[in-house]
């Protein structure tokens, strides 16, 4: 068990800290909850009954692996750390990233500067390929909307890549001077696929909504826009359909008929924004 990123870590039953258990496979706090690693190297922190929003099944969290294992968004995950790595570089910094996924971009992140790390994703089985690819981080499995399992102001960054965004556990954790790094898709995006695999499209005016939901903790700082432009082979095409929402409805032998027509290679633009949010100062109200 990693000491640095173990420090930021308090129990999800009763709040208090952990001490590491048996060889760093098991977590205890003062008041005897325990929690074991499970064989892959993840914490499961649900606790009562548990979340109501659907975790990515095995199929999707395949998907997303081994599209993003081939590289096609690796310049998003190379801008996200780009970002986050300036302020990682002192010696007690650590990165939270929520919806971790199978852990590619937090990857990113520690490929440029080896901090402590934290991964929280609902899905068991993105976190076993993310506690594979990350064995550094503490990756755990939490529902975001739910009280995050990190102390207060223990956080320097924290990374979210297409997921749930709690506004207020995430300034809660954030220390003064830290980020929030949000990535969401922009108008456009896959557009040339969507249709043909079933993909949701881009919701209007998702730039407003993003902005308001965080307006009560966080001031935006700084707006990137990026696009890639990608040649994809069907089954790739296949893979990125059945990674993102859709993949609850899609069926991954049915979608690879689907794709069957499609030329050797297609050219997709996949379209990002990342916007950049420090926290709002304490007693200030949003505009």
């Amino acid at each position: 068990m990693p000491a640095a990123p173990l420090a930021a870590l308090v129990c999800p039953v009763c709040r208090s800290p952990f001490g590491a258990g048996s060889g760093g496979r098991s977590l205890v706090c003062p008041a005897g909850h325990s929690f074991d690693a499970a064989r892959q190297g993840y914490f499961n922190f649900l606790t009562g009954k548990g979340t109501v929003f659907e975790a990515d099944t095995a199929d999707m969290v395949a998907a997303r692996f081994d599209f993003l294992s081939a590289g096609h968004y690796r310049e998003l995950a190379e801008a996200v750390a780009e970002l986050a790595a300036p302020l990682l570089t002192f010696d007690d910094a650590a990165v939270l990233d929520a919806g971790t996924g199978t852990g590619h971009y937090l990857r990113a992140v520690l490929d440029r500067v080896p901090a402590a790390a934290v991964g929280v994703d609902i899905s068991k089985f993105a976190l076993r390929r993310a506690a594979r690819l990350n064995p550094e981080a503490v990756n755990l499995v939490a529902d975001v909307w739910q009280p995050l399992p990190l102390a207060d102001g223990s956080v320097d960054v924290v990374t979210v890549v297409f997921a749930p965004r709690n506004a207020a556990e995430f300034a809660r954790v954030i220390r003064p001077g830290g980020r929030l790094i949000v990535v969401t898709p922009r108008p456009g995006h896959l557009a040339e696929i969507a249709g043909q695999t079933g993909m949701l499209g881009i919701e209007p005016a998702k730039e407003e909504r993003l902005a308001a939901s965080l307006a009560g903790h966080f001031v935006a700082c700084e707006v990137r826009e990026l696009d890639l432009m990608l040649a994809l082979a069907p089954a790739d095409v296949a893979s990125l359909a059945l990674m993102g929402p859709a993949g609850h409805h899609l069926d991954r032998e049915a979608l690879a008929a689907r794709v069957t027509g499609l030329p050797s290679r297609s050219a997709v633009s996949a379209r990002f924004r990342i916007s950049v949010f420090e926290p709002r100062p304490v007693g200030a109200g949003s505009a």
